[in-house]
């Protein structure tokens, strides 16, 4: 009987979102959990400090000149990132110190937590956890209120900090291939520590189902192209 036969279902293939659409909502889906601007500032400020102690720390345990000029200038950038961050504070009357101190404890932790144990993870981990990071905060800046976005997004760009990096990585790989495996696997290793310093900022209430939701495809898409800057070493992330 005719009746009893069913037509096929049609199985839609799967397919794969588009890079630029991906990115695209990913950075709407985020600025929902953008914290105040006070916040956002003493927190982003307080990370740019201890970018700029960490990147310190680098210059004074290079082993050539080349490497120590290279990071001078590098850490020079995070600085002067940190100040125009301060001046967005000032120029809204904010209290510096207020507003730092409460993000002082959590980020000089991550800072412990990813320093390295020998002046070639020093700088494997400032390439990786700034450039994670810078683009966590870019996509973080959102939600900002428009003038404070525009201030920020000012900051962030202000110099270079990945490329840097990533050539004084490179020389040192390119002097002592032994070193790609071993910083193959402290760069995995930072990856962990990097996102909770990420998660750390973001608005979310203690139930966050729906937050989780909208965190996930963004941590997808960072952890993307930090794969990506590791490839570009050499190293598999």
């Amino acid at each position: 009987m005719a009746w009893f036969r069913r037509s096929p279902q049609r199985v839609k293939a799967p397919t794969l979102t588009p890079r630029d659409t991906a990115v695209a909502a990913t950075r709407v889906d985020l600025h929902r959990l953008t914290p105040p601007v006070d916040q956002y500032l003493g927190h982003c400020a307080a990370l740019h400090l201890t970018f700029f102690e960490q990147l310190s720390h680098a210059v004074a345990n290079a082993p050539r000149i080349a490497d120590k000029d290279a990071l001078t200038v590098v850490a020079g950038t995070a600085l002067r990132r940190y100040e125009a961050l301060v001046a967005e504070m000032e120029r809204r009357k904010l209290d510096r110190s207020s507003i730092m101190e409460p993000h002082l404890h959590g980020v000089q932790e991550f800072e412990r937590r990813t320093m390295g144990a020998d002046w070639h993870e020093q700088v494997a981990s400032a390439h990786v956890t700034i450039g994670f990071l810078t683009d966590f905060w870019m996509r973080l800046a959102a939600g900002l209120p428009k003038d404070a976005r525009a201030s920020v997004e000012q900051a962030l760009r202000i110099g270079e900090l990945d490329a840097p990096l990533h050539r004084i990585v490179q020389r040192a790989i390119a002097a002592n291939p032994r070193l790609s495996s071993r910083l193959a696997l402290w760069c995995r290793r930072l990856v962990g520590d990097t996102i909770l310093q990420a998660r750390s900022a973001l608005a979310v209430t203690i139930d966050g189902r729906d937050e989780e939701e909208q965190i996930e495809p963004v941590l997808t898409e960072l952890i993307a192209e930090h794969t990506r800057r590791m490839d570009k070493l050499g190293l598999t992330a």
